[in-house]
């Protein structure tokens, strides 16, 4: 099964010819030592920084024997009990992160493989939380084995996803990793999100922090796998170099490419599923050290991955120091120090040149069409979109001087997600836990019957049914603005990092106004997100994935701000704002509802006007311009629409996931290629987030799952099949 879809001979050409052997080995070397001198210090810094008030001098005489040191309780148990084993668990999973991501960067010919993006991360991480909560595992082998099963589920996943036409592609690899990482990551959620003792037990291990490392017992007995797998990275490295030449000369020179490539998924798997079981899942790191050893090493791929775990090392207990430090007396989850360091690297890869020499931005061309290979095909248009086709699949009403061309399916796909809408919210509000008939139910909304079932209907379940409608058909709008405007249909406000923007920016409202759920704060949030993601990635629907590469680390960079904020805050309050963060419509009423209400009456009629123009916008620029629209001047009020309506729903439920992206998709299949469907995709996102809500409230009986994390459990796959279908799904 062949990963790259990168031409060896463009490999070689860009990586730059050997240099003289004596210079290239006195570079290495002074460049290794450099950093081994690093590593050292920064592992002396984490020594002597932390809780305890133990300077350096303290532990300079514990670590010697000095002065009586070790017999004093106090220093053997902030020094020997807590930061040396912490400074060496940081120093082994940051090398087991940085030579894991240096072997899937070289294995796959991907600058942008790594563990954590490509889902590996999520899925080691589920397994030790599944093995934890309902098995009771607490030892570190127990943990290895959970963090192993997961990390091959994950691995095979996405090595089924390379193996398909296309699905190797850098870029489409990526998303696919992210696409896998946001379903296990919403199972996960699904386990801790409903138990205050639980989240208060995980809520720092699932972000991945060092803050739960105590003694020597659970390294001591992980440090034979990690051994292992550092073993096995190091042998690999010389034929993995072979296969970077192509499959048939690895052949010729004796090796086997697919045992290298099992052999390379075994050392991953073992080095990830041991740092996860020790400080559970961080992203980027790998990703950082792959791509600044081969900065310092060149092509020399050994010195490559012993470099990688070197770089790894210093960087993760470097951040563990930053963590210790920046949010004192809290501390912050080491894997958001990570992100802040590791999205602007993922940006910067990106925009480099040597991507876009590898195909890998697939940028547009000069009438800016949208690129051909990567992106889902959208559906053929006709050459007018007020031609002859048109008017033969639509309805001319007339009424006196005034006259209405009604499309027939979109007027029937519009009709029947009403229908659907209506069942919805029926449904909704009879569904729950109090034994209430449909008759009565029926009485409650009307106002009549018993006083208990009037409260629970129209106070609670309508309130909420009301939210989620007005949050369902903003995300839906907003994902069939972006997506249009674009011309992509992955395009969507999660993916562009607009949610975790608007989340980050209502949290940080909630910390300097001390009152939750600021109108404002999730606009000006996503604002903020959008505005930085379109300037960086050149502008939207003009490079292809990068804007969506971007908008995952945009997405990265806003959850990071989101967990310093919740990892400041008391047990309980933290609690209730990670269900918040999660997606959730529990507690919400008419009063949050009434802002998106009145933005909804406000910009549908503006998006509406605009639809004759954005059917015009899916062509090129050059032809929208001969038909007398201003492509730049749509783009900019569609944008600014689908930011208001998103950022206005993350302030009702929060950011919740795939709807904005699932919503356009299923309205276009329903109401055909002719128009933009905007009704047609309020409607779905309506329906949706309804629905989602409702299964949350009866899938488990006593326990309420959010509904963000319903849609993102669901959605993940939903992703998978739009990003790697075929013919008709690709046609979406």
């Amino acid at each position: 099964m062949t990963l790259s879809h990168v031409d060896p001979e463009a490999e070689a050409v860009d990586d730059q010819a050997l240099p003289d052997a004596p210079h290239g080995r006195r570079t290495l070397l002074i460049a290794s030592a450099s950093l081994l001198l690093a590593v050292l210090v920064l592992a002396a810094l984490s020594l002597s920084v932390g809780a305890g008030e133990v300077g350096p001098g303290d532990v300079l005489d514990y670590v010697l024997g000095r002065n009586g040191a070790r017999d004093n309780s106090r220093l053997s148990l902030v020094v020997g009990d807590l930061r040396i084993p912490r400074t060496l668990t940081a120093l082994l999973v940051g090398a087991a992160l940085g030579t894991s991501g240096s072997l899937l960067q070289a294995v796959t010919r991907n600058p942008l493989a790594e563990t954590g993006l490509l889902g590996v991360n999520a899925g080691a991480s589920l397994g030790v939380v599944v093995g934890i909560a309902f098995l009771g595992v607490q030892s570190g082998y127990g943990h290895l084995l959970w963090a192993f099963g997961g990390a091959v589920a994950a691995s095979a996943l996405v090595l089924f996803i390379a193996g398909r036409r296309g699905g190797g592609s850098p870029m489409r690899l990526v998303l696919a990793g992210s696409a896998l990482g946001a379903t296990f990551g919403g199972v996960t959620s699904v386990i801790i999100v409903n138990s205050a003792e639980t989240y208060d037990r995980f809520r720092f291990w699932v972000l991945g922090s060092l803050a739960g490392v105590e003694g020597f017992g659970k390294l001591t007995s992980l440090l034979p796998v990690l051994a292992l797998g550092f073993v096995v990275a190091l042998l690999i490295a010389r034929p993995l170099s072979a296969l970077a030449l192509g499959d048939d000369l690895a052949r010729g020179l004796g090796h086997r490419p697919s045992a290298i490539r099992v052999v390379v998924a075994l050392a991953v798997t073992l080095l990830t599923a041991s740092a996860v079981a020790l400080v559970g899942p961080i992203s980027f790191l790998g990703l950082l050290a792959g791509f600044l050893a081969r900065a310092v090493a060149g092509p020399r791929l050994t010195a490559q991955i012993a470099l990688a775990g070197l770089i790894g090392a210093g960087v993760l207990t470097g951040a563990d120091v930053l963590a210790r430090v920046v949010s004192r007396p809290f501390e912050a989850p080491v894997s958001v120090i990570i992100a802040l360091i590791g999205a602007p690297v993922l940006i910067a890869l990106v925009r480099s040149r040597r991507m876009g020499a590898m195909g890998m931005t697939d940028p547009a061309t000069e009438e800016g069409a949208a690129p051909r290979r990567l992106l889902p095909r959208l559906p053929r248009l006709p050459r007018l979109p007020w031609g002859a086709k048109e008017r033969s699949e639509s309805l001319l009403v007339r009424r006196g001087a005034l006259s209405l061309l009604v499309p027939r399916r979109a007027a029937l796909a519009a009709l029947s997600l009403a229908a659907l809408l209506l069942a919805a919210v029926v449904v909704s509000a009879y569904a729950g836990q109090s034994e209430m008939s449909l008759t009565r139910t029926f009485n409650a909304v009307f106002g009549s019957g018993d006083r208990f079932d009037v409260l629970l209907v129209q106070k609670f379940r309508l309130g909420r049914i009301i939210a989620g409608l007005t949050a369902g058909a903003a995300l839906g709008l907003a994902g069939c603005l972006t997506q249009t405007l674009a011309r992509n249909r992955l395009a969507t406000p999660e993916l562009l990092g607009v949610n975790d923007g608007a989340t980050a920016a209502v949290l940080l409202s909630t910390t300097l106004t001390g009152t939750f759920g600021a109108w404002w704060a999730g606009p000006v949030g996503a604002l903020v997100a959008v505005l930085v993601v379109t300037t960086v990635s050149g502008g939207l629907g003009q490079r292809g994935y990068r804007v969506l590469v971007v908008g995952l680390a945009m997405s990265a960079l806003a959850s990071a701000v989101t967990q310093v904020v919740l990892s400041r805050r008391s047990l309980n309050s933290a609690s209730s704002l990670y269900v918040w963060t999660s997606g959730s419509l529990n507690g919400r009423g008419y009063s949050v509802a009434v802002p998106v209400l009145i933005g909804l009456a406000v910009l549908v009629p503006l998006a509406l006007v605009a639809a004759r123009q954005l059917n015009v916008l899916r062509f090129d620029d050059s032809t929208a311009s001969s038909l007398g629209v201003a492509p730049g001047r749509v783009r900019l009020m569609c944008l600014l629409l689908a930011v208001g309506l998103a950022g206005l729903a993350v302030g009702i439920c929060g950011p919740v996931g795939f709807v904005a992206l699932a919503s356009p998709v299923i309205a276009g299949r329903l109401a055909g290629p002719l128009r933009v469907p905007v009704l047609g995709s309020m409607l779905t996102g309506a329906v949706l987030i309804v629905l989602a809500d409702t299964v949350g409230r009866i899938v488990f009986d006593g326990v309420e799952v959010p509904v963000g994390i319903v849609t993102t459990v669901l959605g993940g796959p939903f992703l998978l099949w739009v990003l790697l279908g075929r013919s008709a799904a690709a046609r979406v």
